[in-house]
């Protein structure tokens, strides 16, 4: 299983951090190759379906996923349901106090991370229709390495929105893959 976490500080409460992540409909504003989110069925809770619309070159395929536990201020784990064995997480933690570089208006903050576990091996090649001469694991492979680049990008644009104005965001970024 390859995992990736993105995390950061974000200058507001943990539970307007948490409200905020968990509309996940507005997602499809701070991707590149995410065109649609649409909720299927639920309320945001666990149990919550989605339909994730991605295009990417000559591709485009939908993801299902589904809110599997919330933990109101503090996470929100979800799962794809079909098509590969991937799951993930947002982590929302208080920070005890804010670090020297905050913004001067700053009066709370919480360490956010993004936490995304998946096996590449688990992919299911009949489930994206590729042009002629073109292997699944060529997709695979640089979908494998947009993945990282998409999470960041999240992440960034995330916490303008979060904030009311963007600025320049430090992200630390983990993974247990060489490939990715």
């Amino acid at each position: 299983m390859d995992e990736l976490v993105v995390s950061t500080d974000v200058y507001v409460a943990p539970a307007e951090a948490y409200e905020f992540l968990l509309e996940f409909p507005r997602y499809d504003r701070y991707t590149e190759y995410l065109d649609h989110v649409s909720r299927t069925h639920g309320d945001g809770g666990p149990g919550t379906r989605y339909a994730l619309r991605f295009a990417w070159w000559k591709l485009s395929y939908t993801a299902r996923s589904e809110v599997t536990d919330v933990t109101p201020p503090a996470r929100i784990d979800w799962r794809v349901r079909k098509d590969i064995d991937a799951r993930g997480a947002w982590v929302i933690d208080p920070l005890d106090e804010l670090p020297e570089d905050a913004p001067d208006d700053a009066e709370a903050g919480s360490r956010v991370r993004l936490e995304i576990q998946f096996d590449p091996d688990s992919a299911d090649a009949s489930s994206v229709s590729l042009p002629p001469l073109v292997s699944f694991d060529w997709v695979l492979e640089k979908v494998k390495g947009l993945v990282t680049e998409e999470a960041e990008r999240v992440v960034r644009r995330a916490v303008g929105d979060l904030e009311g104005s963007e600025r320049e965001v430090s992200l630390t970024v983990r993974t247990d893959a060489d490939s990715l």
